[in-house]
């Protein structure tokens, strides 16, 4: 825990200062100079820091750069979405959720509920089942093909009698997805819960999230699931054109 603060440390005072020696470093610290050259060695190696022309000097990386993109995209996302998704949830009465991938599982960012939601479970910072959810099956959909065929390589967990456990059949379906534009589950992840989910694109047309709605089964109906498709697709195509996202027909 120690180490960890002092490196934090250490980005705040390359930050502030510059160009730093690890003489001024160590100092700063309260450490030998041997110990702050180990903590700024860690850094460099994972390109938070690097060393400038003159020996002994450091500066904050450009790994920098790519951890605060990927907090920027998460922060545009859930600015950009949110008024679009209060009027899907509107429109569809249903509860509707924002997912973005994490390593293998979907993660709800941001969360609204519609005018007939039943229950306000808080879905926001769970990981679900990429198969056995719809959110999951789009991330899933949009995956390059090798990262997929590794992702599907281990055996897919059943949670309810419906879930989708082969992985043949789940290519197939995720066929469908790409082409028809949106994924659904039917009583998949959890019995009587029934969503429909559609991508995100951001500007340079890679699949950044999705968006679903999710309802229980004797009111988001196999049925109605075309018409709730239509209305999360043009959210969802709504959000990606407020990510600067041009569709090319």
């Amino acid at each position: 825990m120690q180490s960890v603060d002092r490196a934090v440390t250490i980005l705040e005072i390359l930050a502030r200062r510059g160009e730093t020696g690890v003489t001024e470093i160590a100092t700063e610290l309260g450490v030998h100079k041997s110990t702050a050259f180990r903590l700024a060695a860690a850094l460099e190696m994972r390109g938070l820091v690097e060393q400038s022309g003159e020996r002994g000097k450091y500066r904050l990386g450009l790994g920098l750069i790519r951890l605060a993109g990927a907090a920027t995209v998460r922060m545009d996302l859930s600015q950009q979405s949110r008024p679009v998704c209060e009027r899907l949830a509107v429109e569809v009465a249903e509860t509707i959720n924002l997912a973005i991938l994490d390593g293998d599982a979907a993660v709800n960012i941001d969360q609204v509920f519609g005018p007939s939601a039943l229950t306000t479970h808080n879905w926001i910072g769970q990981r679900t089942a990429l198969h056995a959810t719809s959110s999951g099956k789009v991330l899933l959909a949009h995956l390059p093909g090798e990262v997929l065929k590794a992702r599907l390589a281990a055996p897919l967990e059943r949670f309810t009698p419906r879930t989708l456990t082969d992985s043949d059949a789940l290519l197939e379906q995720l066929e469908q997805v790409r082409t028809q534009g949106f994924a659904f589950c039917v009583e998949e992840l959890e019995p009587g819960l029934n969503a429909v989910a559609a991508p995100v694109f951001a500007q340079n047309g890679q699949v950044v999230a999705a968006i679903s709605a999710s309802g229980p089964s004797f009111r988001l109906t196999e049925g109605r699931i075309p018409e709730v498709a239509a209305a999360v697709r043009s959210a969802a195509e709504q959000v990606s054109a407020r990510l600067g996202y041009l569709r090319l027909e």
